[in-house]
C-alpha cells in the first residue's frame, strides 16, 4: 500500500473515532439530564403547598368508627352493609388540626345509593359519637347534591349547586329556637341568591356517576367555594356572624339510609 492510500485510511479511522467519541458524550449527557429533570418535577410537586394528609396504607391521624372505616388498595372507604346500618351520621376526623383559611384537593367514587360528604370548620357533638356539626360539600351517588354547600345538624342547605349566595344571620337570633325556626324545606331562610354558576342539571353532567371525581374546596376568610372536576359549583359568602364558623375540624361521612360504599383517595390539604 503506497503512502497516500496509508494517509487516507489513517484519516477515515480518526474521523470514525472522533464520530464515536461526539456520539458517547452525548449518549452521556442525555443520560445525565434525564434525573435532574425527574428532580425539578419532584421539586414542583411538593413547592405548591398542598400537603398529603392520608397516606394511602393507614388510618394514622384519622379517627372514626372501625365498624364503618377501613383503608382498601391505597384507598380511605366508607361502608354501610346491611347488618351495620345507621341511626345517626358517622365521620372519620382527621386528628392533624382545625383549618381555618385553606384549599382541601381529594377524589371520591361513590355508589349510587351512597350519600356522603366532607366537613370543614366543624366541631364534634359530644352526645353522639363521631359526629360533627358544620359546613359540608356534599356528595351522593344519584348527584342530587354533589357540589352543593350544606351545614349538618346547624343551617341546612346554604346553597344549591349552581348557586353564589350570601348568607345572612335569622331575625331575632338571641330568641330560644331561632336557628331552627329559620329552616324551612331543610333550606335556611335568610339567604340571598345574587348568580348563577350554571343549571343544576346541566353541572350534573359534569360529574361521573361511580367513577372517580376531583373535588377542590377553596375556604377563605367568610368565602367558601366548592369544584367538582375544575367546575366551580356553589359559591357561599357567610355574612351571619351569629352561626358561622371560621376554624374547626375536617371529616368525611357515610350517612343513615341504605347500604352504601364510598372512596376517598390523594386527599391534600393547603394552608393559605
Amino acid at each position: 500500500m503506497n503512502k497516500r492510500a496509508l494517509r487516507a485510511k489513517s484519516g477515515i479511522w480518526k474521523g470514525l473515532a472522533c464520530i464515536a467519541l461526539c456520539y458517547g458524550f452525548l449518549s452521556c449527557k442525555e443520560k445525565k439530564t434525564q434525573p435532574s429533570e425527574e428532580k425539578s418535577t419532584e421539586i414542583l410537586d411538593k413547592n405548591d403547598g398542598f400537603v398529603k394528609i392520608f397516606d394511602g396504607k393507614t388510618l394514622n391521624s384519622w379517627e372514626g368508627d372501625p365498624t364503618y372505616w377501613r383503608v382498601e388498595n391505597g384507598n380511605l372507604v366508607g361502608e354501610v352493609t346491611p347488618e351495620t346500618l345507621l341511626k345517626n351520621n358517622t365521620f372519620i376526623i382527621w386528628q392533624g388540626g382545625q383549618p381555618d383559611d385553606f384549599e382541601l384537593k381529594l377524589e371520591f367514587r361513590i355508589a349510587e345509593s351512597g350519600n356522603s360528604g366532607i366537613n370543614y370548620r366543624s366541631e364534634p357533638i359530644d352526645t353522639i359519637p363521631f359526629a360533627l356539626r358544620g359546613y359540608q360539600a356534599d356528595i351522593d351517588g344519584k348527584i342530587r347534591y354533589t357540589g352543593q354547600n350544606y351545614e349538618e345538624k346547624k343551617r341546612t342547605t346554604l346553597a344549591y349547586r349552581g348557586e353564589k349566595v350570601n348568607i345572612n344571620a335569622q331575625h331575632n337570633p338571641d330568641l330560644p329556637g331561632s336557628l331552627r325556626a329559620n329552616v324551612e324545606k331543610n333550606c335556611w331562610q335568610s339567604r340571598e341568591v345574587i348568580g348563577s354558576l350554571g343549571k343544576s342539571d346541566s353541572l350534573k353532567t359534569k360529574i361521573k356517576g361511580e367513577d372517580w371525581n376531583d373535588v377542590h374546596l377553596v375556604i377563605r376568610g367568610n368565602r367558601l367555594q366548592h369544584y367538582v372536576n375544575g367546575i366551580l359549583m356553589s359559591d357561599v359568602t357567610d355574612n351571619d356572624t351569629i352561626n358561622r364558623t371560621l376554624s374547626g375540624y375536617l371529616g368525611v361521612q357515610v350517612h343513615v339510609g341504605p347500604p352504601m360504599k364510598v372512596e376517598y383517595r390523594n386527599i391534600r390539604l393547603k394552608s393559605l
